[in-house]
């Protein structure tokens, strides 16, 4: 199976950059919490993260591959280990005890890029996947992963960056961006059987299907979002967005979507 190169550090690019990392062997002894277990077609799942990568290279993005955690079931869900606000990484500390090796490598790959290193300590537990960031105010998950301790920790960190902080309850979904993202124009769009308060959010679209909650936004006017939710897309495409959809079903399976497969770093300060 063909593999992408690995990329030297750092990247001296003016591009965007997505931080991805390689799917474990043991992909399919992954973290369920609020579905059904399903089996994991392997291979399937490698050459879909291929295709992703391609998605992210077609619009421009630089990418930078974590080195492999073969060891950690859930590592391709990169997006869990670290946050990024403005030239700052925070290394999370996931709330499985599993995947708290995970943020190792991480940390080491993001500090090669030159990016301010601040961390999460115990007791706090922050997932990467519960933070939506919509300009300077950055909404949180509290939940089964995130805890209020590791909500206030972030918030020490970058609401002196100039950043606000608003804790999301969260019962009905394993993350926060497993519910809700956001398009360019800050409009929250959700699935709202999986939305414990959509009144929080200023403006909320409720979207026909769950995959059609996930986007990644590339571009003013690009987003990247899952193959499954074709009315979605369809929506998205009439508002004047040019969508690029790709397959990811053995990572829905695991609760992930096109959110936690990368960490989007935006080169400049």
């Amino acid at each position: 199976m063909r593999r992408f190169p690995a990329y030297s550090l750092p990247v001296t690019s003016n591009r965007p950059i997505a931080l991805v990392r390689r799917p474990s062997s043991r992909l399919a002894e992954g973290l369920v919490t609020h579905i059904q277990r399903s089996d994991i077609d392997v291979e399937l799942a490698l050459r879909q993260w291929q295709n992703y990568i391609v998605a992210l290279r077609l619009c421009h993005w630089e990418i930078v591959e974590v080195p492999a955690a073969d060891e950690c079931p859930d590592s391709v869900f990169v997006e869990d280990t670290v946050v990024m606000f403005k030239h700052t990484a925070v290394i999370t500390r996931p709330g499985s005890d599993s995947r708290k090796p995970e943020i190792v490598a991480v940390e080491k790959t993001v500090e090669k890029l030159g990016c301010i290193i601040q961390r999460i300590e115990a007791p706090g537990t922050l997932d990467g996947g519960d933070v939506l960031k919509i300009n300077d105010i950055i909404y949180v998950g509290q939940g089964g992963r995130t805890n209020p301790e590791g909500i206030q920790q972030l918030g020490a960190i970058v609401e002196p960056l100039g950043a606000r902080v608003v804790a999301v309850p969260l019962a009905k979904a394993l993350h926060l961006k497993s519910a809700v993202t956001a398009l360019p124009d800050g409009l929250v769009v959700g699935w709202s059987p999986a939305v414990d308060s959509p009144a929080l959010f200023p403006r909320f679209l409720s979207m026909p299907e769950e995959s059609g909650a996930h986007v990644v936004l590339l571009g003013d006017k690009q987003l990247l979002m899952a193959a499954n939710a074709q009315e979605s897309a369809q929506i998205f495409r009439a508002m004047g967005y040019s969508v690029i959809e790709v397959d990811i079903s053995e990572f829905i399976k695991l609760e992930g979507c096109v959110t936690c497969l990368s960490v989007r770093i935006r080169c400049s300060p």
